[in-house]
């Protein structure tokens, strides 16, 4: 799978190598869902070029409530500690651009997975 930087990236909103340094993958979050779930691809997204995975969250938009739980959400989905996960982009919007430190093998393929619903 090519490999490019997050502006403008084609290959779904990931970018950066596996198994070394970081990875960084667009999302989107759906605040004040009715469930906390992970997966599906929103078109487009500010941060991803094919698109964004969906993070839907139970909590609201409030004081950053929901940027946190869509990234305790996206740790647990990813099977990482969410201190592996940082914000890069979007603290105040739903698209988010998160960086996973030190990405495990198989995090590609688990993508994949989730994005395909």
């Amino acid at each position: 799978m090519a490999q490019k930087a997050a502006g403008g990236a084609s290959d779904g909103g990931v970018s950066g190598p596996q198994g070394a340094g970081t990875l960084r993958i667009a999302i989107r979050v759906k605040p004040g869902s009715s469930r906390t779930s992970v997966g599906g691809t929103y078109p487009g997204g500010a941060y991803g070029g094919d698109g964004a995975l969906i993070v839907a969250v139970t909590e609201r938009a409030v004081d950053g409530k929901a940027t946190e739980a869509a990234l305790r959400a996206l740790a647990e989905a990813l099977g990482v500690p969410r201190r592996a996960l940082t914000l890069v982009a979007g603290a105040t919007g739903r698209d988010k651009l998160v960086a996973v430190k030190t990405p495990p093998n198989g995090l590609i393929g688990r993508l994949a997975a989730l994005r395909a619903g």
